[in-house]
């Protein structure tokens, strides 16, 4: 027997915001803040239309990825930007403290929370990304990325991929584009912790030339991309 099937939103690049204790470390530099490196551009209003569709959890950031990059565990090379890296090994600290660790613990504790009540998690962590990056152009409109060793999750984007493409054949939509669905990130390291039984960690990545250029047509594919979640809410068995 299906579990019922519970959303949960997260928007890990939501944020600009440079809390007031490090603003001295962009002086001269604040313009990066406007840019993809400061946050995922025109993002979190689709996080927050995707939780009030479905009642769902809503977790996002409220600080920069400049400051610390909630995407990414604590090992990653990347964890801090050229801004933070610099800084000495207990500021460091006190960044993890205050931001990365409640937020990596939020979500954990929202995914068990949904298991708790016999539920099975379909996790949305939503991106946007830059349309060229090192001079290389993107060509997605939309990324669906998942973990390939995950045959449920497989089958859930290329079902949804399907039910896009059935709507608008004129999206580029690719799986596992522009980023691996397996790499270091928070849907990754929550994936360790529950089975796909209990939990499916999605990345959408959504190009961000579409928020930028064409208010219209953003606002047209959010509400295609809700419209096709709610299909797979109702029928949520057929990803089994």
């Amino acid at each position: 027997m299906s579990l019922p099937l519970q959303i949960f939103v997260s928007c890990e690049h939501a944020s600009n915001r440079i809390p007031e204790p490090y603003r001295h470390l962009f002086a001269g530099r604040e313009t990066v803040l406007k840019t993809h490196r400061g946050y995922d551009i025109g993002i979190l209003a689709f996080a927050e239309a995707l939780a009030a569709a479905f009642n769902a959890p809503l977790l996002a950031a409220d600080v920069s990825r400049l400051i610390i990059d909630l995407n990414r565990s604590l090992a990653s090379r990347t964890l801090f930007s050229e801004f933070t890296r610099p800084l000495p090994g207990k500021e460091r600290q006190v960044i993890i403290q205050r931001y990365h660790l409640p937020y990596w613990q939020a979500a954990e504790d929202i995914v068990a929370g949904i298991t708790l009540q016999n539920s099975q998690v379909l996790h949305l962590s939503v991106h946007s990304f830059t349309p060229v990056l090192n001079g290389k152009v993107r060509n997605a409109d939309i990324g669906l990325l998942y973990d390939p060793a995950r045959a449920a999750e497989k089958r859930w984007c290329l079902n949804w991929q399907s039910e896009l493409l059935a709507g608008q054949p004129a999206l580029r939509i690719r799986c596992n584009y522009p980023y691996r669905g397996n790499a270091d990130a928070l849907v990754t390291s929550l994936r360790k912790r529950f089975d796909e039984d209990r939990y499916l960690g999605i990345e959408v990545e959504i190009n961000q030339r579409i928020p930028l250029e064409d208010r219209a047509h953003w606002q047209n594919l959010q509400q295609r991309l809700i419209a096709s979640l709610r299909i797979f809410n109702r029928l949520s068995a057929a990803i089994k």
